[in-house]
């Protein structure tokens, strides 16, 4: 196994960081009415979920503990400290993993260009903050 030195505080702020530029990010004032027209979402539907946010919001924070945590770890693992470093690295992580992955929602599921390229950039911008969040405090 690879020896690694993770700031756990760190990866949990990461997290966090996550989960509040999520919030923002397809709330009303952010792009939510948008990403529900895109979605084909309505109110109504999301409305009638209310009662399972709270499962759905505490699986989608392990979900940002994971990526937090792998990100630090490849982050301690190519040595990045500087903010320069930790942008590049999570970009590339973006851009290797996450925009080439889900492009197959796109391809394969009939979704639109559109929807791809809102909750892409959402996931460039969270990742980016969690790699700064990880050098930072790292």
């Amino acid at each position: 196994m690879l020896a690694v030195n993770i700031n756990l505080v760190a990866v949990v702020l990461g997290a966090a960081s996550s989960m509040v530029i999520g919030a923002i990010w397809y709330s009303k004032i952010g792009l939510g009415k948008i990403w529900m027209k895109l979605s084909g979402i309505s109110q109504k539907e999301i409305d009638a979920q209310k009662s399972q946010m709270g499962k759905v919001y505490g699986m989608a924070f392990v979900g940002a503990l994971i990526t937090a945590y792998i990100l630090a770890v490849i982050l301690d693992l190519v040595g990045a400290i500087t903010m320069g470093e930790g942008l590049q690295v999570g970009f590339l992580i973006w851009l290797g993993f996450i925009a080439t992955t889900t492009l197959s929602s796109v391809l394969f599921e009939n979704k639109k260009t559109e929807l791809y390229i809102l909750n892409n950039g959402y996931s460039l911008i969270s990742i980016l903050v969690m790699s700064l969040i990880l050098v930072l405090l790292g």
